[in-house]
């Protein structure tokens, strides 16, 4: 019997192959992946400045650990080039040699992709990403490495206002450097809160030193002798030491389209997290389950469990119960349930000394999502979350 295959190696992956070695200790397990392979907690990299962590300190376990761990043969640094469906056989590019590798379940988990500007200049090419630990790594020696302005402080511009730009800004703010945010939407986190919330959270965001270039969008970075001239399309100049873009990402989904699975923003799956093609499955930040893209890391939790006791032979449905993002922003502790997709609501609006709760209430008068900014309004979470509708219910 060929085995089950994993292409990926982030979270989704490896809590996959993790949940499904709690069912099933001897099936043989393959993970596929185009880096080295080394576990780590992706959301730790935003605040890992303030934790006084260093780039080698996020890796929990290198593949060799994994491997032993989980029972699983671990081929890093190893690309897929094609899927054969019919044939079920991958073609892979290990070291430059051409490999196949057959599989009776197939599982893409390969994530998503961060979203590049054209940006003119001959700064644009040194622009940093963080998608991974490896750019996080690149990053941080950057950072490390340049000159500081007058100030002592090294200055930072983010591209994207974002829950990732935004939780970056705090990281770094907090750790002694001068950070400036440039987004083309007038506020923060405009995909999450609604405006009179992302007022309040740039305020306090303002407060602790974070600076906003909003409603404009950079048009050129350029080498000058200390860093890099950054040239918004305002008429606005900055300096910065480092440019780090956070303006968001997509799912991968090239190599889904060499097997012919259907794509739209995301690899298009049921709540089996089935793709079109038989015995392939798609989970995580690549995955369009229902229409709905959600790139955190509970609906990835509950697809890993669904999908391991459908791997073991219980096909079993992913349920989303409503599930809340926390924002990891001590400027502005935040705390969010977005609104599905398509769902109109009226927000209804309850202040406090420090921060504000904001309830969208459908037609219905159905609560169908949240915003809590402050601690006082973040007590609310569990009691707000029982009263929403599952996103997607649990099946008997």
């Amino acid at each position: 019997m060929q085995p089950i295959v994993i292409i990926g190696s982030g979270m989704a992956g490896y809590t996959l192959a993790r949940e499904f070695r709690k069912l099933n200790p001897a099936q043989e397990l393959v993970m596929i992946s185009a880096d080295d392979a080394v576990n780590y907690a992706k959301p730790t990299l935003s605040n890992a400045l303030v934790g006084n962590k260093v780039p080698d300190q996020i890796g929990l376990a290198d593949a060799t650990k994994m491997r032993t761990q989980l029972n699983m043969r671990i081929e890093n640094n190893t690309w897929v080039k094609s899927i054969d469906a019919n044939k079920h056989e991958l073609t892979l590019d290990q070291a430059g040699q051409s490999i196949t590798q057959g599989y009776s379940k197939l599982i893409l988990a390969v994530g998503a992709n961060p979203i590049r500007l054209a940006i003119a200049g001959d700064g644009s090419d040194d622009i940093h990403v963080v998608n991974s630990l490896i750019d996080y790594r690149a990053f941080r020696e950057t950072l490390n490495q340049c000159s500081t302005a007058e100030s002592g402080e090294k200055r930072v511009v983010i591209l994207g206002a974002g829950l990732i730009g935004c939780e970056f800004a705090n990281d770094l703010q907090n750790t002694g450097h001068k950070v400036t945010v440039i987004d083309l939407a007038p506020q923060p986190l405009g995909r999450l809160l609604p405006p009179h919330v992302a007022q309040a959270f740039q305020h306090n965001l303002q407060e602790s030193g974070i600076q906003f270039a909003l409603g404009t969008t950079v048009e050129k970075i350029s080498k000058i002798d200390i860093g890099y001239q950054v040239v918004l399309a305002n008429g606005q100049s900055l300096v910065a030491d480092v440019v780090l873009s956070a303006i968001g990402l997509q799912p991968n989904i090239s190599v889904a389209k060499t097997a012919n699975i259907e794509t739209s923003r995301g690899i298009i799956a049921n709540t089996l997290m089935e793709t079109n093609q038989l015995d392939i499955y798609a989970l995580g930040d690549c995955a369009e389950i229902n229409g709905t893209l959600l790139p955190y890391v509970m609906p990835l939790m509950q697809q890993a469990r669904a999908l391991a006791k459908t791997l073991d032979g219980q096909s079993t449905n992913v349920h989303y119960p409503a599930m809340p993002v926390a924002v990891k922003m001590p400027a502005a502790p935040l705390t969010v349930l977005p609104v599905p997709v398509g769902v109109d609501v009226n927000w209804e609006n309850e202040e406090f000394e420090d921060g504000m709760l904001s309830k969208a209430i459908d037609s219905t008068g159905t609560l169908r999502g949240f915003v809590l900014l402050g601690a006082t309004a973040g007590k609310q979470r569990l009691a707000l979350t029982k009263l929403v509708p599952d996103l997607i219910p649990a099946t008997v």
